[in-house]
C-alpha cells in the first residue's frame, strides 16, 4: 500500500487548519514556502540590498545638507534609519504574505477605512514638511496616503468584482466615487503625483473589469479637460508643469539631477566618489536614482529597471491561470501601483517627466514609503501563493478533459 499523501490546506485557507497537526508553525512555514513565488521574493530582496548600497551612497549628500537645520548628522544617518526600516518592513512582508486570501480582502477593507479617515484629518492636524501637509505625527509621523495605496487597489478590486456577481451593479461609478473623494483630499495637501497613481491604478483596474471603449475614450477626454483645468488654477500642478518645460527653481532640480545621473557613464565614479550628489536636493529619496546613475553608472541603472520589469512580468504571470476575478483585478492594482511608481520616479530623473515627489519603490530612504512598499509585496505574494499539488491535479485533470473531447 502506497503512503497517503501528506494533508497540505489549500491557498488561502486559515492558518488555524494547519494548527491540528504537530509542530504546526513549522509546518505552516513548510506550507508557505511551497506555495509562496519564490522567484519574485528573490527579485524583491535583491531589490531591496540595491537601495541599502544606494542609500549609504546618497546619505552623506543629504545629511551634509539637512546638518545646518537639524543639527551635526553624521555622513551614514540615512543609511542607519533605512536599514532600521527595512528590517520592519521585511518583518511586514513576510507576515502579510502568510495571510489567507480571505484575511488580505478583509484587512485591506479594514486599512483602507482607516487611511481615509486618517488622509480627511491630514488638512486639519497634518505636520507640513517643505511646504506641503501629508503627515499626521501620532507618536510616529506617517503618511496615510501610501499606506491608502494598496488598501485601495484591494478594495477597488473587491468593488469591481461584483459585477461578475451581477452586471447591473453600478460598481464602477461606485469607485469612482471614492476616488474622486481621495483625489481632492490629495490635492489639499497638494500631492499630485500620489493622485495621478491612485487614477492610473483606478483606470487599470476598471479597464481589466470591462469598461466600454466608449466610456475609456470619454474618461480620456475628462482626464485631458481635468488636467488643463488643474494647469490653470491649481498652483501645485502649473508650477510643475512649467518647471518641466523650462524655468523655475524645480527646472533647476530635474536638470541637475539628470546631468548627475549621466556624470558616472556606463561604470560610474564609485561609491561615495560622486561629487555632483552634493548638490543634489531630496539625494535620498527623490533623486536616488540620479545618485546611483553618477556613482555605479549607467549599468547598474539598467539593472534595476530590468529588475523593475521582471517583477511586473512575473506577477502578470503568475495570473494567467488564476480564474478568480477578485485575485486578478487585486493582484493587477497592486503590480501597476507599485511599477507605475517606480517608472515615473525614474523618468522624473532622466527629465522626461514633471517632478513628482514619489519615491522609487524599495531603494529611495524613508518610513512610510519603505513599510508600504514592504505592505504592497506581502499582499502580492499572499494573494499570488500557489498549491503545487493542486496545481498539477487541476492540469492534470484539464489534460484529460481535453483528451476525452479529442476522442
Amino acid at each position: 500500500m502506497s503512503a497517503a499523501r501528506p494533508y497540505i490546506p489549500r491557498p488561502g485557507e486559515p492558518a488555524l487548519q494547519a494548527a491540528r497537526f504537530p509542530n504546526s508553525r513549522k509546518r505552516q512555514m513548510q506550507i508557505w514556502w511551497r506555495e509562496v513565488d519564490r522567484v519574485l521574493l528573490g527579485l524583491v530582496l535583491l531589490l531591496m540590498a540595491i537601495g541599502a548600497v544606494a542609500v549609504a551612497a546618497a546619505s552623506p549628500a543629504s545629511a551634509r545638507r539637512l546638518s545646518g537645520a537639524k543639527g551635526t548628522l553624521s555622513d551614514l544617518h540615512f543609511f542607519w534609519l533605512h536599514l532600521r526600516f527595512q528590517l520592519l518592513g521585511l518583518i511586514v512582508m513576510f507576515g502579510t504574505s502568510l495571510a489567507p486570501r480571505e484575511w488580505v480582502r478583509r484587512g485591506c477593507i479594514l486599512l483602507a477605512c482607516a487611511m481615509f479617515l486618517a488622509l480627511c484629518l491630514v488638512p486639519i492636524l497634518g505636520t507640513e514638511v517643505n511646504g506641503a501637509r501629508r503627515w499626521l505625527d501620532l507618536g510616529m509621523s506617517f503618511q496615510p496616503s501610501e499606506f491608502l495605496k494598496p488598501a485601495f487597489a484591494v478594495l477597488c478590486a473587491w468593488v469591481l468584482s461584483w459585477r461578475l456577481r451581477d452586471p447591473e451593479l453600478p460598481v464602477i461609478p461606485l469607485s469612482a466615487g471614492l476616488l474622486a473623494a481621495i483625489v481632492a483630499l490629495l490635492m489639499m495637501q497638494p500631492n499630485l503625483g500620489e493622485a495621478i497613481l491612485f487614477v492610473g491604478v483606478w483606470f487599470v483596474l476598471a479597464m481589466l473589469a470591462g469598461l466600454p471603449m466608449q466610456r475609456i475614450a470619454i474618461l480620456g477626454g475628462v482626464g485631458t479637460a481635468g488636467l488643463t483645468l488643474a494647469y490653470l488654477f491649481y498652483d501645485n500642478a502649473r508650477h510643475r508643469i512649467d518647471a518641466f518645460l523650462g524655468g523655475g527653481t524645480a527646472f533647476d532640480q530635474v536638470d541637475l539631477a539628470s546631468r548627475t545621473l549621466m556624470a558616472g557613464g556606463w561604470t560610474g565614479s564609485g561609491l561615495w566618489l560622486g561629487v555632483r550628489k552634493m548638490n543634489l536636493p531630496e539625494a535620498h529619496t527623490d533623486y536616488i536614482f540620479s545618485v546611483i546613475g553618477e556613482e555605479f553608472g549607467l549599468l547598474v541603472c539598467s539593472l534595476i529597471v530590468v529588475l523593475y520589469m521582471a517583477i511586473v512580468l512575473r506577477v502578470t504571470t503568475r495570473l494567467l491561470r488564476e480564474d478568480n476575478l477578485f485575485i486578478i483585478l487585486a493582484a493587477t492594482g497592486l503590480i501597476a501601483l507599485f511599477g507605475g511608481q517606480a517608472f515615473i520616479n525614474i523618468l522624473v530623473n532622466l527629465q522626461l517627466f514633471p517632478s513628482k515627489g514619489t519615491t522609487l519603490p524599495l531603494i529611495s530612504y524613508g518610513g512610510s514609503s519603505t513599510l508600504a512598499q514592504c505592505f504592497t509585496i506581502g499582499l502580492l505574494l499572499a494573494i499570488t501563493r500557489r498549491n503545487p499539488y493542486l496545481e498539477r491535479e487541476k492540469f492534470d485533470l484539464r489534460t484529460a478533459l481535453e483528451k476525452e473531447i479529442e476522442r
